[in-house]
């Protein structure tokens, strides 16, 4: 089924809708026409401004609430169709240092999700994950692996309900709130040393329209406990910082040599390379021209091996390895000008 059929004339709930994903979902699902996207949100100002950029339209609706709060998501799931849980803290080294406030909102929060959808009889709800959930060495990856898995063994437990879980596993989302290309533009704009944490580092990168188009196409193709993966260049983040400069300081009037770039050292809980899906998950994993399939596990506590029954249009098995940001071939600097430019993220404000 194609976007414009699923979302036309449905009910849509999102989870952290006032965040740089959430509201790209909300002006990408606007254009299917739906009877009515719910925003559902902890920060009021927030929903103040993005009301006001979206002209009030009559089919969106402001709803604030915690993801924490389970009575609170189930009366703001009464008659929904679709959820996309896009709410999480998210900041690796926010998340080191306050780890029982991130399992409460990234775990137990995901949890109450997946209950509340259980109870209102939701039809489908796409979980948003990261990378960082693969061999997690941090807080945040630990938490999203565990909203993964919790994801997943949902089907376990839905009993007679028709409600379909997965999830979709993005890279550094560029020119999301908090995002280092962000950080970039603030200290370039003020003249100040852009700063790298390892002149190694790699990251898998994506924009934020290609991880809202990967989440809604992900809720038309799940049957159910995948991980969809979008096939993402991979880029240094000194060459990503390189580009960046070279297109921004002639806009402020100044040469890229009048900026310094300076190393700082890693982050708390921070890796110098990420990984987008394990050896493992590989073997079990399809692909098309643009995603990995991760399909489920078949386990005892499922009770079902059902993958030989799943059809996703263009889809065949997957190469069998890990794949990992040191291992893939980065994208050169020009290229990374060119995919800044595609999706304007030097234009946004900062």
């Amino acid at each position: 089924m194609n976007m414009k059929e699923m979302f036309h004339n449905k009910k849509i709930l999102i989870t952290g809708g006032t965040g740089s994903i959430g509201r790209e979902i909300v002006k990408q699902l606007l254009e299917f026409h739906p009877a009515q996207i719910r925003i559902f949100s902890r920060d009021d100002t927030k929903q103040f401004e993005l009301e006001h950029e979206l002209r009030s339209p009559e089919n969106v609706r402001f709803l604030i609430g915690d993801v924490r709060d389970l009575n609170r998501l189930k009366m703001a799931m009464e008659d929904i169709n679709f959820v996309l849980h896009a709410a999480a803290l998210k900041h690796v080294s926010a998340c080191e240092y306050n780890p029982f406030e991130v399992v409460k909102t990234n775990v137990d929060g995901t949890q109450n999700v997946i209950e509340a959808a259980l109870e209102k009889n939701v039809e489908r709800v796409i979980n948003i994950s990261t990378d960082k959930a693969i061999n997690p060495t941090n807080t945040l990856g630990a938490s999203k692996l565990l909203a993964e898995r919790i994801v997943a063994a949902a089907h376990s437990f839905r009993g007679f309900r028709r409600t379909i879980f997965a999830s979709v596993r993005f890279g550094n989302v560029l020119g999301s709130r908090g995002s280092v290309t962000e950080l970039f533009k603030r200290q370039i704009i003020k003249r100040c040393p852009v700063t790298i944490t390892h002149p190694d580092m790699t990251r898998f990168i994506m924009s934020v329209p290609q991880a809202v188009h990967l989440a809604l196409k992900a809720l038309c193709m799940t049957q159910g406990r995948e991980v969809f993966i979008l096939k993402m260049p991979v880029a240094r983040i000194s060459d990503l910082a390189e580009a960046v400069m070279e297109e921004l300081a002639p806009i402020y009037g100044f040469k890229r040599e009048e900026i310094e770039m300076k190393t700082i050292g890693k982050k708390a809980g921070e890796k110098v390379h990420e990984e987008l899906m394990t050896l493992e998950e590989s073997e079990a994993a399809l692909e098309t021209e643009e995603m990995f399939i991760v399909l489920p596990e078949s386990t005892q506590v499922i009770g079902v091996n059902d993958l030989e029954d799943r059809v996703y249009l263009g889809a065949r098995p997957a190469e069998k390895r890990e794949y990992h940001s040191k291992m893939e071939k980065p994208i050169v600097k020009e290229q990374i000008k060119i995919l800044l430019r595609e999706t304007g993220v030097l234009h946004a404000t900062v």
